[in-house]
């Protein structure tokens, strides 16, 4: 199996003077889900390179297993830091494509032309797509070749509003990703906050928040062998 994992390489939270970036342990707990499973895995982010790690995601005092794991694993970290850029990758070379988020993504994976590209095309092979968290922000720009949304009639989750609120990012962030993929035509639920929350619409899998990483990667896995 060959993964790609597409990564934000915003790192700054909007004006207001703090960092932001990917989400450390959704990435790290995502990318042993998928190298245990037997997965060769690609990284790519819009800017290639080192991608920022959002610095609340990455506590020394108190990692979790898969970050005490990754801090040791010298393949992983020489993998991370040397990320391809995102229109150096093309869909034809794998089977599937997993955006883990993090809040950097609300600024340049819901933009980058070629994450919406790499979002359609695989939609239209039928290879399993998962996006979670922020990282949903990728199918702001994905169409059909008839240019509609296409989110438009799917069943998705993404960050919702009410864990936004709670965080106090409701009026930093760009927009509101719920808002936005309701806005699309996405047939949107969510489950109690910063619980695990997948929601599979053929090839198109979402996950609710950074919780659901795991889960999110067990289901793109599943889609893969059946």
């Amino acid at each position: 199996m060959n993964i790609l994992m597409v990564l934000t390489s915003h790192g700054q939270l909007g004006d207001t003077g703090y960092k932001t970036g990917l989400w450390f342990d959704a990435f790290a707990a995502a990318h042993y889900a998928l190298l245990d499973a037997g997965a060769d895995l690609t990284i790519a982010s819009p800017k290639g390179g080192q991608p920022p790690i959002d610095p609340r995601s990455d506590d020394p005092a108190s990692p979790s297993e898969s970050l005490r794991r990754f801090r040791q694993d010298r393949e992983a970290r020489a993998l991370l830091a040397d990320t391809l850029r995102v229109d150096q990758v093309y869909s034809s070379d794998f089977d599937a494509v997993y955006f883990p988020g993090g809040y950097g993504s609300m600024w340049d994976i819901a933009e980058d032309p070629d994450c919406a590209r790499l979002v359609t095309e695989f939609h239209a092979a039928n290879k399993p797509l998962a996006l979670v968290c922020h990282g949903a922000a990728a199918l702001r720009h994905a169409v059909h070749a008839d240019g509609t949304p296409l989110v438009m009639g799917k069943a998705v989750t993404g960050t919702p509003n009410s864990e936004l609120a709670t965080v106090g990012l409701s009026s930093i962030l760009p927009f509101a990703l719920q808002d936005e993929l309701i806005a699309l035509g996405g047939q949107y639920s969510k489950a109690s906050d910063w619980v695990s929350h997948i929601v599979r619409d053929g090839p198109l899998i979402t996950g609710q928040n950074a919780n659901s990483a795991v889960d999110a990667a067990r289901t793109l896995l599943d889609a893969l062998r059946y």
